[in-house]
């Protein structure tokens, strides 16, 4: 069911009346995610000094959105997973990026763990080919052409070949190989992403391809985003891209998708050690990005923080946005507080007051966030020009199936 913010969303924009154009003529679609692609990283490419000619053509060609609001949390499996289902995470299945300890605490690999439809499935039920390179939650999936995102061991954004192997389309390694002979190296990282889509591209011409590039997060959290190492693997990732777009077949619709946006981390604050210090009672937990009360005396502790601006505490989240983007995941909370800009708090009791963060950039926060957006483009003939308002992340799944000629999420 489309939430109220989505349904005002769809009266505001008329991506709906650019894409209802192609329906009658079902284009093939190409899907690009670049993980982290923070929606400043296009806005604001001017100001940051971003070579990247490929995604500005993109953007000032096409339909761009002024940014996707998240789903909760912002973090890239659940992400992925409602960009293709058009529905929550509460709803999907997807959690996190691993599963609770319980059930082993490894990642959600399987389309097993899946509760809702999704896009490649609707494709396959229309007579559609699909494929997918490191997609997120694609393994055992029913993709004509499949390396899902699987790995035992990691290298940055890179993941090594022999688990992409084991689990992707027999043959379909050893068949890219023989195209491109440098493909199959011990670490899939971006370049190697891009040569399987251009393979796929060329040589298979799926009707859906889905693409995950994973390289600009990896550099974002160790060195910040919108620096100048982020900065450097983004236009990398745009030089992959032109590759990509050169292999495309005519016609071909290219959306350009994120999972979340990125922040600088400069400090991370142990609230428990505060509240120590402070002599003041209470129950909290500490989720990183947010602190939540679950009683009134630590509602009161972390409100007059907030107020005072001390320990890192920002804003206090108003009910309505907490039924917005996390009505079940957040329910019996007293109260829910952001860390200010930069910051995050600490989830080990006796850790200092304050330390230094382990990476220096990461995601997770509140989807509300001011500034912090995910970032949705499509490219190609019969796509308006356009710069439209800002749109949920629910809202992505059926724009893209109607590229496709598809009525999806059946809700």
């Amino acid at each position: 069911m489309a939430t109220a913010f989505s349904r005002r969303w769809l009266c505001r924009t008329s991506i709906c009346g650019a894409a209802a154009a192609l329906w009658a003529a079902r284009r093939k679609l190409l899907v690009i995610s670049i993980d982290g692609l923070d929606h400043r990283y296009l806005r604001d490419c001017d100001q940051l000094g971003l070579r990247i000619p490929n995604l500005r053509r993109l953007r000032d060609q096409g339909w761009w959105a002024d940014g996707v609001a998240g789903v909760y949390p912002t973090v890239t499996w659940p992400s992925h997973t409602t960009i293709v289902t058009g529905v929550t995470p509460e709803r999907h299945g997807i959690l996190a990026n691993n599963r609770p300890a319980a059930d082993g605490g490894e990642r959600y690999w399987f389309t097993s763990l899946l509760k809702a439809p999704v896009l490649w499935d609707a494709a396959r039920a229309a007579g559609l080919k699909a494929a997918a390179v490191h997609w997120p939650v694609t393994v055992g999936a029913k993709i004509d052409w499949n390396l899902p995102e699987f790995f035992r061991r990691r290298q940055g954004g890179g993941m090594d070949m022999d688990s992409t192997e084991e689990k992707s389309t027999p043959g379909l390694v050893a068949a890219i190989s023989r195209i491109y002979p440098s493909f199959a190296q011990e670490w899939v990282d971006d370049r190697v992403r891009a040569l399987a889509t251009v393979y796929l591209l060329e040589r298979e011409k799926p009707d859906l391809t889905l693409l995950h590039f994973v390289d600009h997060d990896a550099a974002a959290h160790d060195h910040g985003p919108f620096g100048t190492r982020a900065n450097a693997i983004l236009e990398y990732t745009d030089e992959l891209l032109g590759l990509i777009l050169a292999a495309r077949p005519a016609g071909t619709t290219v959306a350009i998708v994120s999972d979340h946006g990125f922040e600088r981390v400069d400090k991370v604050i142990n609230l428990w050690a505060v509240q120590r210090k402070r002599g003041q009672g209470g129950e909290f937990v500490s989720l990183s990005t947010l602190a939540a009360a679950k009683d009134p005396a630590a509602a009161s502790l972390l409100r007059s923080l907030s107020v005072s601006g001390e320990a890192g505490v920002g804003r206090e989240i108003p009910r309505d946005e907490v039924e917005r983007f996390a009505p079940e995941a957040l329910r019996g909370y007293t109260a829910l507080f952001e860390p200010q800009p930069h910051y995050q708090f600490g989830r080990v009791r006796e850790a200092p007051e304050e330390e230094a963060p382990k990476e220096k950039g990461d995601h997770g926060y509140w989807p509300g966030r001011p500034d912090y957006r995910a970032t949705f483009l499509l490219w190609g003939e019969g796509i308006r020009r356009q710069q439209a308002p800002e749109l949920p992340m629910t809202a992505v799944a059926g724009e893209l199936a109607k590229i496709l000629g598809l009525q999806f999420p059946a809700q």
